[in-house]
């Protein structure tokens, strides 16, 4: 060893990178050390000559170079290549005799032999110096140079990878792939074959080129793959049907060449851009993270994506290799399609397959073979790549059903073994990106779809041949074997399976299963870890085989060696006539010219890859190849690496002889010595830790480091271990987990459930397998290139690992627990023997005699042991670094992480341990309800620790705990079976507490769930303090907390950490009553439903929304299913005390839909009931008062079918006592009704005011004494009956009365209004229910402080309720409710400030229905709506209306001063502020000078509230007055358009108004600003026309203060202009004055003039009615009369 440096970090001068180089393999071999000024990164070596890439980036060139123009060809010592001293080289590669470099920025230079324009230069026969080559991307425009990652050069040709892992070729021959005639290729071109796909590595041979590719993943799933070829149009599927089978062979290969598929021409287009890690093809795991990654679970093919393209070339989607024919002459034809001949596919006849069964079975294989009949199809739907697995339906499905008429039944069994998908899908579990993830199915293959770390295929068989490695047979017979299994494996090839064998195959399909991750379990691994995914293309000669496809034939275009598929291949290397690939596993495959032994094995034929033959537990992690020789760079059994060599022995005279005689023919045998298999070269132990190996021409060479303070050889340590653990993951899978779950009796044995959870642990296992396979590949590049810490994967994404470990280990624990190791002994003990060496083997169990339960618990909790391994060998690193360091920093992290974790789940088992003997000795039945997987034993009161108060003398009591509930076994005392029955509690809706000593000397705990609470004694205190923190912790981590990770449980460490008293969960009641069987999930406080949550019953009832105290309470939602019609009930509203109970509405299944107040889950208090199909055109509605479900007291009931509105009281639904009836045909009747009939007496009018007052008997029915006064006021006197409208009967008096006693006419007219429900009566539960918001039982009887608190109250939860539904919420109204939140000052004497302050305050009040005096509006207009429009617009209901406005006013005014307690009543007064007490004159109001000052402001309902009241009901208040005015507003408008035919001056003539009001100019705007114009005797519409338009603003105006204003201010422009006229101050008189005021009125044009006069009279305030107001108001009136009775003169 070297004396060991201060730092790890200082590397320099010489300790990394030392180059050494020597020839052959003997014992007298010594390497000669390279001397440069850096340490060397990367070796290539050509067939005389070597390239050097060192540290900084340099290039130096040694050996034979005759392009650099020296006259003597002489062995040059290394020589820096100054031409590139500029650049920072990053990649070099030799050819035989030329070389090329990379640069940082992706740039490529070429220099050396370039007669076949391999160096990429037209017109140079050699290039002396590195000369820059571009790579052009025609694709673009304008072309853009494409930057390269790496490059690889053969004799007469170079390939170069692009950073879009695209290749592009330039030089000669058909090895560059580009499908061209005519070479040399000068301009480097892009490989279209391989364009869209994900290549990794690239490695070129003497005439043959290699590409390393991830697997395509199923990109499109929707799009169904192409069946034809889209070039040559030819069937990418054959079927022929044979007697008893049917043969589907996919072999096309397309002669014209490139195909370019619509997918990857996408593709294409879309390159992926140089930093992204992943591509569309990787389909590792369902990522989280790419988008570019398919989110679809990987295909589990055997490795072969189901991409059209392949299909074309005649790969099988699934077989992995061509079966090695046992005699050549089988072979008819050709891969390439060379020789013609009838038969489609290139695999042997039936005949060539019965022999080699047989051959097979004579070599004592038979048991494998039959094993491979009968299991064979379990690779079925994996093996069926993006077949079966992702594309439901596709290419090979849709012709095998399309063929199935032809073929009958046989095929249609093929379909459905094809179809198996639909089958599995009920075994997988779903994976988070969505789909089902096929569990393990996928599974069928170790590589294919590298999920799993080892494919199906492969695990399933290749592995089992491994222990046979040794033997010279054992590798051909793997590759026999398997190829026979692969022609099983259906879409591929179907060839010659029998639909009978495809039954008896499809049998146990449910096994199998687990192999391959489970979804998205490391989906982060995706983006960071290298694929194991791979597959191997060749392409060029290939008369040595050494394209591997099983003949010689060349290919021109790029072809995936199947037989590699799902070998995780990880790196390739070519020789000059042969070909190598390293897999994740660590093993070698070779292939082509083995004349020099440079395969590593003597078998034969040699044009398929077979495994090197290596002595066990050597494992290759990295390769190179010559001329004639192979290095292989392995682990051995010290950490230290080892080179082994394999090939021809160089001698020095050999040498020479080579170069006389260059043109030797490959075929002869080399002169010298060869090895047989790979021998150890004794002297690498000497070169230190070996980073990587080269080859080239004859010579080796190696680069290694120095170990300085052991950094070197920790992370070899690091990467072996993990190498020689992904080899153990693997055999245990493939030797133990397969075959298990392969076994016919599996479910016999082990049950559903066992099985289930075996597949669960076994695809974890997989992924697990698969990770370290991904870790290892991604460590043992780190060797190659950097050997640093920064590219630890491990430091990144422990995580990855940690959860990985986790979810394996807890399924491990899972199976334990269920007692799946016992139910699996037996099936083991069946397959493995009675003596399990290979178990104990693979378990690392060194005792003798353990039983077989106990070994297999020891292989499956063998993975868990790494985790220390990592602990461990990172701490190792760390101390290679400063303490202070960062990288010491992460490596310690990362250790304990790891480190906390084996503590973790060392705990995890020994508690599964625990359970699972629990179950074993645990009495009765009880055991198979109770054990599940998932479930662990926390303690339990065997030993009479915990007992239950007030137990019965005989009964026993046992408590067990577990991680998610406390079972309560009851029993009696001398019963054979002791505990009969048990209940469970769960954790999550438990509560306990203790119970407080205080000297009883008993020490109990209570226990609370949500509907038992019992009282539990212990038998000491500290027993009791156990159970209460056992619980707790429990309960905590139930609830998803982390008390136990903190502390064990049972340890008597940590302090009892209470879970919290409110919580959520689920939970489902079980004993009679209410909730019987109904599921709760919400919000829980002490064993009670408390806060949000959903209830659900079996019968479909969802109750949704607030809990208090275990009953709903609050705002909710109902739905209750109506069996009968088949629809739901549906509430929206408030509860209390798990009824409906206040405001909510309630929709009936039958289309009814009640709005209003609830108690106690009953109609109660106002509401309105619509009944009809659609509620807008609902054939009636009703609003009003609701007692205990019924229409009780006053309502409004609109008949819409009838057209009649009723307003009256109510009585158990039906109309009682007194009330109206109004119709649309102008009816209107008001008087007694009696049993929902008009009965008693009663007031009827028509629409012509003939009026019947008497007697009614049922609706519309007169019977007995009255009245009926016609129109013309006669009347009929006497005994009615009839139904009005029909033809009455008479007997009585007809008078005529103005014929005598004109005096009386007026006693006759009958008076509305004194059989209908007075205005105070109305709306009375409106009003009850603002009462009762406020805290008052009754009207006015309550608090006024609790009044502004319930206000306070139904603010705030109202807007907590809007928060969570702000849609319908505006800004402005979020505004008023903030304005809401000041209450204004309520107490003490009322000013002027404080009164407007109220009165802002009620205007935002009355705006928002969240106030309750808001919803009271509300309520209000709603009733008043409904009952005033529509048929309700009746004139003879005028004076009702106006009364409940008045009484609207009152009532409203009694809260507002209940609210405001010192606010003056009706007409009282509030003081001016004392500056102002002068009076403020009205400037020229005539008699202003009698008022006296004044006092103050007189306060009244009608100025507060009119404002609030009015705007909201004036459409139907308005309506009722034009229609009561009609026939005066129509004489007063007949007048006033007459009279305005006149022009201005004629009118102020005629209505007697004074010449010197006349104005004799009017301003116009026109001419020039303030000039006048001459009023002429035609102006019209010019005098007093601002005063006109101020009066036309009446109509825009709602309440009567409002539009007296408007006259004043009338009156106010009238004395402007006048006084503008005379010059000076004026005093009107009313002689003067109404004329003007009159002319003013005319023109104002008011239609309803009448109506607002009307409508101002009734509703103005009474104060007003003496003062100055009131005299104008009178002027307008007296206006309006004398319009109408105006006669023109």
């Amino acid at each position: 060893m070297e004396p060991q440096r201060k730092s790890s970090r200082d590397d320099g001068g010489g300790e990394r990178g030392l180059l050494h180089t020597w020839k052959g393999y003997s014992y007298s071999v010594s390497p000669e050390r390279l001397f440069l000024p850096r340490s060397v990164l990367q070796v290539a070596l050509g067939s005389r000559h070597g390239v050097l890439l060192v540290e900084g980036g340099q290039v130096f060139s040694f050996g034979e170079l005759p392009w650099k123009q020296s006259q003597v060809v002489e062995l040059v010592k290394p020589t820096l290549e100054s031409v590139l001293s500029g650049q920072r080289v990053v990649a070099v590669a030799a050819g035989s005799f030329h070389s090329g470099a990379v640069t940082e920025d992706g740039g490529v230079h070429m220099w050396g032999e370039n007669s076949a324009g391999q160096c990429g230069l037209l017109g140079l026969s050699s290039v002396p110096n590195p000369t820059p080559v571009a790579l052009l991307d025609s694709d673009t425009s304008p072309p853009q140079t494409v930057p390269v990652l790496e490059l690889a050069c053969g004799v007469q040709h170079t390939l170069a990878l692009s950073v879009q892992r695209e290749v592009w070729a330039w030089g000669s021959g058909s090895q560059l792939g580009l499908n061209v005639t005519i070479f040399p290729v000068w301009k480097p071109q892009k490989l279209e074959h391989l364009a869209g796909r994900y290549v990794l590595q690239v490695a070129c041979g003497a005439s043959h080129s290699l590409a390393l590719v991830r697997c395509v993943g199923p990109r499109d799933v929707h799009r169904p793959p192409a069946d034809k070829c889209g070039q040559c149009n030819q069937l990418l599927y054959t079927m022929t049907d044979k007697e008893d089978h049917v043969i589907i062979s996919d072999s096309h290969y397309c002669p014209i060449g490139v195909e370019l598929t619509e997918d990857e021409g996408r593709l294409e287009g879309s390159a992926l851009t140089p930093g992204l890690k992943t591509s569309p093809s990787e389909p590792v795991l369902p990522s989280h993270t790419s988008p570019s990654a398919p989110a679809s679970p990987a295909p589990a093919s055997n490795g072969d994506p189901s991409h059209p393209q392949e299909m074309e070339e005649g790969e099988s989607c699934v077989a992995n290799g061509v079966l090695p024919a046992p005699n050549p002459s089988v072979q008819s034809r050709a891969e390439g399609g060379t020789a013609a001949g009838t038969k489609s596919s290139p695999y042997p006849d039936e005949q060539a397959v019965k022999d080699y069964l047989k051959r097979l079975s004579d070599s004592s294989q038979a048991e494998q073979t039959a094993k491979t009949a009968a299991g064979g199809l379990h690779t079925l739907l994996p093996s069926a790549a993006g077949f079966t697995s992702t594309t439901p339906s596709n290419a090979l499905n849709s012709l095998v059903a399309s063929c199935a008429s032809a073929v009958g039944e046989r095929v249609a069994s093929t379909y459905e073994a094809l179809s198996f998908k639909k089958m599995m899908n009920f075994y997988l579990p779903v994976s988070k990106s969505g789909g089902p993830v096929p569990v393990g199915l996928t599974a069928a293959d170790p590589g294919g779809v590298d999920t799993t770390a080892a494919t199906t295929e492969r695990v399933r068989q290749e592995d089992s041949i491994q222990a046979k490695k040794s033997s010279s047979t054992g590798d051909i017979r793997e590759e026999e074997a398997e190829g026979l299994r692969r022609r099983l494996s259906l879409p591929g090839l179907l060839s010659q399976v029998s639909p009978r064998l495809l039954r008896k195959a499809g049998r146990p399909r449910m096994r199998a299963v687990a192999l391959t991750p489970l979804g998205a379990v490391v989906a982060e691994a995706q983006e960071v870890l290298p694929t194991l995914q791979t597959e191997v293309w060749s392409w060029g000669h290939g008369d040595q085989g050494q394209l591997g496809h099983g003949d010689d034939v060349p290919r021109s275009q790029p072809q995936c060696i199947k037989s590699l598929n799902n070998k995780e291949v990880v790196r390739v290397a070519a020789g000059a006539r042969h070909s190598l690939a390293v897999t994740a596993q660590s093993q070698v495959y070779s292939w082509g010219s083995n004349s020099s032994g440079q395969l590593g094995h003597m078998e034969s034929p040699s044009t398929v890859p077979r495994l090197a033959k290596l002595s066990e537990g050597i494992r290759v992690w990295d390769v190179s190849a010559g001329e004639r020789h192979s290095l292989l760079l392995a682990d051995g059994d010290c950490i230290q690496p080892i080179i082994y060599y394999s090939g021809q022995q160089v001698k020095e005279e050999a040498e020479e002889s080579q170069v006389k005689a260059p043109d030797k023919e490959e075929g002869e045998e080399p002169a010298g010595g060869y090895t047989q298999q790979p021998v150890l070269l004794p002297f690498c132990m000497n070169l230190g830790y070996v980073s990587s190996v080269f080859a080239g021409g004859q010579r080796c060479a190696a680069l290694s480091d120095r170990n300085v303070m052991g950094f070197i050889a920790s992370l070899h340590e690091l990467a072996s271990a993990e190498r020689k653990f992904y080899c153990k993951l693997c055999n245990i899978k493939t030797q133990i987990l397969r075959p298990l779950l392969e076994l016919e009796s599996l479910n016999s044995a082990l049950g559903q459930v066992i099985v289930g959870l075996l597949q669960t642990l076994a695809g974890r296992f997989s992924l697990l397998c698969h990770l370290t396979g991904q870790h290892a590949a991604s460590l043992t590049a780190n060797l190659r290139r950097g050997r640093d810490v920064k590219s630890l994967l491990i430091l990144d994404h422990t995580s990855i690992f940690l959860d990985s470990y986790n979810e394996y280990c807890s399924a491990v624990g899972n199976f334990q627990v269920m007692g799946g190791f016992q139910a699996l002994t037996k099936p083991s003990v069946d397959f493995f023997g009675k003596s399990p060496e290979l178990l104990q083997r693979l378990a690392e169990c060194s005792e003798e005699n353990t039983a077989m339960a106990d070994l297999l618990v020891a292989l499956f909790c063998l993975p868990a042991r790494h985790l220390h391994e990592y602990s461990r060998l990172l701490l190792k690193l760390a101390t290679c670094f400063e303490v202070s360091s960062s990288d010491y920093q992460r490596l310690q992290d990362s250790c304990s992480r790891f480190e906390v974790l084996t503590q973790q789940l060392k705990r995890k088992r020994k508690d599964a341990e625990y359970t699972f003997l629990f179950w074993k000795n645990f009495p009765g039945k009880m055991t198979e309800s109770l054990r599940k997987p998932r479930r662990r034993l926390i303690c339990e009161s065997s030993n009479k620790a915990l007992t239950l108060q007030n137990a019965g003398r005989f009964s026993v009591n046992w408590f067990i705990l577990f991680n998610d509930a406390l079972v309560h076994a009851q029993g009696v005392a001398p019963c054979k079976n002791l505990f009969s029955t048990h209940h469970v509690f769960p954790l999550a809706t438990l509560w306990v507490e203790p119970i407080p000593e205080e000297n009883t000397g008993l020490y109990g705990l209570k226990v609370i769930t949500p509907e038992e609470t019992f009282t539990l004694l212990a038998s000491s205190a500290m027993e009791k303090a156990k159970w209460i923190r056992c619980i707790n912790q429990a309960v905590d981590q139930a609830l998803g907390g982390t008390a136990q990770e903190t502390a064990p449980l049972n340890s008597g460490a940590g302090q009892t950490l209470e879970p919290p008293i409110s919580r959520c969960a689920s939970y489902t009641f079980y004993k009679d009553g209410r909730l019987k069987e109904a599921t709760y999930e919400g919000c829980w406080l002490a064993g009670k439903p408390n806060g949000r949550g959903v209830l659900k019953w079996p019968d479909g009832r969802i109750y949704t929304g607030m809990f208090k105290n275990g009953l709903e309470d609050g705002f909710g939602e109902f739905v209750a299913p109506n069996k009968t019609l088949n629809k739901n009930d549906h509430y929206q509203g408030y509860w209390k005390d798990g009824r409906m109970h206040g405001l909510g509405t309630y929709r009936y299944a039958s289309g009814e839909v009640y709005d209003g107040s609830f108690q106690d889950g009953m109609r109660h208090g106002h509401g309105m009931l619509r009944t009809g199909k659609l509620n807008t055109s609902s054939p009636s509605v009703f609003i009003g008062q609701w007692l205990q479900d019924k229409k009780t007291g006053y309502g409004v009931f609109d008949d819409i079918t009838k057209g009649e509105k009723y307003m009256g009281m109510w009585q158990d639904h039906l109309r009682q006592g007194i009330g109206v009836i109004v119709t649309q045909f102008g009816l209107y009747y008001e008087g007694a009704f009696k049993d929902n009939k008009m009965m008693g007496t009663g007031i009827l009018l028509s629409e012509d005011d003939t009026t019947y007052e008497g007697e009614f008997s049922d609706d519309w029915t007169l019977n007995g004494k009255g009245v009926l006064t016609m129109a013309n006021a006669d009347y009929l006197e006497g005994s009615f009956s009839g139904e009005w409208g029909t033809g009455l009967k008479v007997t009585g008096s007809y008078f005529k009365p103005h014929l005598f006693d004109t005096d009386k006419e007026k006693t006759r007219a009958v008076k509305l209004g004194r059989l209908c429900v007075c205005a105070e009566d109305k709306w009375q539960a409106v009003f009850e229910e603002c009462w009762s918001q406020l805290g008052c039982d009754a009207p006015g009887n309550g608090e006024n402080a609790k009044a502004w608190e319930q206000i306070a109250v139904a603010l705030t939860t109202s807007r907590r309720h809007i928060q969570e539904s702000p849609e319908c919420l505006s800004r402005s109204y979020s505004r008023t409710l903030e304005g809401l939140e000041v209450i204004p000052q309520h107490a003490g004497p009322v000013t002027m400030e404080r009164y407007h302050t109220i009165r802002l305050y009620l205007l935002k009040a009355c705006d928002t229905p969240l106030h309750p005096l808001g919803r009271l509006v509300e309520a209000l207009v709603a009733v008043y709506r409904m009952t005033y429009v529509g048929v309700g617009a009746n004139r003879r209901l005028l004076p009702q209306a106006v009364n409940e406005i008045k009484s609207y006013l009152n009532r409203i005014f009694q809260i507002v001063r209940f609210l405001f307690p010192d606010l003056p009543e009706e007409g009282g007064l509030i003081p001016e502020p004392t500056t102002s007490l002068q009076d403020r004159r009205e400037p020229g109001s005539t008699d202003a000078s009698l008022e006296s000052p004044k006092p103050g402001r007189v306060v009244s309902s009608s100025a507060l509230l009119l404002p609030v009241l009015l705007p909201r009901l004036y459409p139907p208040l308005f309506t009722l007055y034009a229609l009561d005015k009609e026939r005066e507003d129509d004489v007063y408008w007949e007048c006033v358009l007459r009279l305005n035919k006149q022009p201005d001056l004629a009118l102020l003539a005629f209505l007697g108004v004074q010449q010197k009001f006349w104005p004799a100019s009017i301003p116009v705007s026109m001419p020039a600003a303030g000039e006048k114009q001459q009023v002429l005797s035609s102006t019209k519409d010019a005098c007093f026309a601002t005063a006109v338009e101020t009066l036309q603003q009446i109509s825009t105006t709602f309440t009567p203060s409002d539009k007296l204003q408007v006259i004043q201010l009338t009156f106010e422009e009238i004395t402007q202009e006048v006084q503008g006229l005379l010059k000076q101050d004026f005093l009107w008189s009313m002689d003067d004055l109404f004329p003007v005021f009159l002319y003013v009125v005319l023109r104002a044009r008011i239609r309803n003039l009448g109506s607002e006069v009307s409508l101002i009279e009734d509703l103005m305030d009474p104060c007003v009615q003496h003062g100055e107001h009131g005299i104008m108001f009178t002027t307008l009136k007296a206006c309006y009369y004398q319009i109408q009775h105006e006669k023109i003169t």
